[in-house]
């Protein structure tokens, strides 16, 4: 992607994925688990120390690079936008970026709120639309500022979602949320 005066890092998610050799994942969740029952995301081991590796990984980076949270955006894909959604919302950084993504439940965003951008598929097979829907609706109950696109695609990021990207980067760079707010 094309973004100017951009550094990323990319975080590999701490465990590896029991059926995915060579992947890696967040958190494990329940055999069957498929997002149309409730999950407690709150009391697996895993998760907590997921949250607390991904805390320790964003002040490391900010201490390499000089980049202030309050000028890094954080995004994730998947359980990665989830955890996006959990660490980020909860630290000065300067927006989310959240593609085929949840919540793992009750929020409390660092105030002032980052702008969030939330893109799902319509035909997403791993994360109903119905999660983004729901994640999108608690996050303007917490009057977090929030982009939202859906596109006719899978669990998946098509290049119309990179262009999404670049354009909620370019209005960020511009020092605008999407409404017209300064961030």
């Amino acid at each position: 992607m094309a973004l100017p005066r951009c550094h990323m890092v990319f975080p590999d998610a701490p465990f590896p994925h029991p059926q995915n050799p060579g992947g890696r994942m967040w958190y494990g969740f329940p055999n069957g688990y498929d997002f149309r029952q409730a999950h407690d995301f709150a009391a697996p081991a895993d998760l907590l120390t997921s949250r607390q590796l991904l805390q320790e990984w964003l002040q490391q980076i900010t201490a390499e690079t000089g980049i202030p949270l309050e000028r890094t955006l954080l995004a994730g894909f998947s359980q990665g936008g989830a955890m996006a959604l959990d660490v980020g919302l909860q630290l000065p950084v300067a927006a989310v970026l959240v593609l085929s993504g949840y919540l793992h439940g009750q929020i409390t965003p660092h105030q002032p709120p980052c702008p969030v951008l939330l893109v799902h598929g319509r035909q997403d097979p791993v994360v109903p639309l119905a999660c983004a829907h729901q994640t999108r609706q608690v996050l303007q109950a917490h009057h977090v500022p929030v982009t939202y696109h859906e596109q006719n695609m899978g669990h998946e990021i098509q290049p119309v979602v990179l262009q999404q990207i670049q354009q909620f980067y370019q209005t960020w760079l511009q020092g605008e949320t999407p409404a017209g707010n300064k961030f």
